[in-house]
């Protein structure tokens, strides 16, 4: 049996839409996003590097996923994405750079996940739309749900610099962002 931290074989591969192409040299727009670790983070006003992984939902255990949520691609691997970055934390921030996940659910369910998955960094939450919008961000809707696609972006002092997208597998973006941040540090 295939748990939340595994990526069951075969998953559909996402393609690249075009979706992201108008991101490297936009500003992080003036949003203050509510954080698990309380209070709200306005990403805009980050000093330095700021590496910011979207995903669109963490599954809790006991809770089914949305219907056919493993064959939308790109739409499985929050957990192994989420636990690839808990586990690069270190390496990553010795380069001098902040880590923050964003999803569109809310900051109670997003908790969950971040004590569960013991999570050294604030996991964001844009229930509101406001970040996702502001960026345009390429979103997907499932069971009612808007969810944002996964993605990474690398902003330095508030202008993006670098987007991942689409990210697959989603466990190998922490690796990949930690290579970008060594070889442009």
């Amino acid at each position: 049996m295939v748990t939340l931290t595994e990526l069951p074989p075969g998953l559909p591969v996402p393609a690249d839409d075009g979706a992201c192409e108008h991101l490297v040299g936009a500003r992080l727009p003036p949003v203050a996003l509510p954080s698990t670790a309380g209070g709200c983070v306005e990403l805009s006003r980050a000093a330095g590097t700021v590496v910011v992984f979207c995903y669109p939902m963490t599954g809790r255990p006991g809770v089914p996923l949305p219907a056919g949520w493993d064959l939308i691609p790109g739409a499985r691997g929050c957990t192994p994405q989420a636990c690839a970055f808990r586990d690069a934390y270190s390496d990553i921030s010795e380069t001098g750079t902040a880590i923050y996940g964003v999803s569109t659910q809310d900051t109670g369910g997003q908790r969950e996940a971040a004590s569960r998955l013991h999570l050294p960094f604030a996991l964001l939450s844009d229930a509101r739309e406001e970040l996702s919008r502001a960026l345009r961000l390429p979103m997907l809707e499932v069971e009612g749900m808007r969810l944002i696609r996964r993605l990474t972006l690398i902003a330095v002092h508030g202008r993006i610099r670098e987007v991942f997208y689409p990210v697959f597998p989603p466990d190998r973006n922490a690796a990949a962002v930690l290579q970008w941040l060594r070889e442009h540090g």
